[in-house]
């Protein structure tokens, strides 16, 4: 068994801990659905990955699951079309 010739001080020991702790995931936005995903990385949700369809995810599910992920999709596009929509100056002018 290894036996250390010399002590080493905190500072030694910390600097050599300080590699060893856990670095959270950093996350993205998915800009098809809106789910945090890995950076560089296919939707588990949608299957896009830079605006392509890469994964039909659909086809995988069962019918019933399948309804249920076309409403989710439904809605949200509904709601990023009234986001993304500018109010023109008439239209301000009636609020």
């Amino acid at each position: 068994m290894g036996v250390p010739k010399s002590r080493h001080t905190k500072s030694q020991r910390n600097r050599r801990r300080s590699n060893i702790f856990l670095k959270r995931p950093n996350f993205v936005v998915c800009s098809k659905c809106g789910k945090q995903i890995l950076p560089h990385t296919v939707c588990w949700n949608c299957g896009y990955y830079k605006g392509r369809e890469i994964i039909n995810v659909l086809e995988k599910l069962e019918k019933k699951e399948r309804k249920q992920r076309e409403k989710e999709i439904k809605v949200q596009e509904k709601t990023e079309e009234k986001k993304e929509k500018p109010l023109t100056v008439q239209e301000l002018s009636k609020k």
